[in-house]
């Protein structure tokens, strides 16, 4: 499985691809997506969603995840981001791509084993589960933990279905 996280954002949003086959992980890429602040919001929403259609298009993923928005108190901040969101969604969409979506503290507690860690928490247990990688910045290593969590979502369903159809339960 390859995964694309995505970690959505107006100004920059960060994109990591990880390969997932049985208990080994591998990362693929990394990097941001920039739109330019200059421009209009639909320039900005059309910067992100088409260098995300080529990062999909060259490292073809097979499902996507992507960090939920949280509510902040800006109501328009939130509401762009929001809308940046829309963009991130549909670019994996298009190309056919499941998508999952994840609330930032699940991603954090499934990463970190701490739901309220900070990004720099992250990038340690990033570079932790992926050895040796050099990261594109702070959006694209809470992306990489993005794809980390959905892999590690996928591992535990499938341990619990397998349970189930034993006749064990949880």
């Amino acid at each position: 499985m390859r995964i694309i996280g995505i970690d959505p954002g107006l100004r920059t949003t960060g994109w990591g691809i990880i390969q997932f086959e049985g208990n080994k992980l591998g990362h693929i890429a990394n990097g941001i997506c920039k739109s330019n602040p200059s421009h209009d919001l639909s320039m900005r929403l059309l910067e992100i969603f088409s260098q995300l259609k080529e990062v999909i298009s060259l490292y073809v993923p097979t499902c996507a995840a992507v960090e939920n928005t949280f509510v902040s108190k800006d109501a328009a901040g939130t509401l762009k981001l929001g809308q940046a969101r829309g963009v991130v969604l549909l670019a994996p969409a298009e190309a056919g791509i499941p998508v999952f979506e994840y609330a930032p503290n699940h991603i954090k507690k499934t990463v970190v084993g701490a739901g309220h860690a900070d990004k720099s928490q992250i990038e340690h247990m990033v570079k932790l589960q992926l050895p040796g990688i050099e990261i594109k910045g702070s959006d694209a290593s809470d992306a990489l933990g993005v794809a980390l969590c959905h892999a590690y979502q996928g591992k535990y369903n499938k341990r619990v279905a397998r349970a189930l159809d034993q006749g064990r339960g949880l």
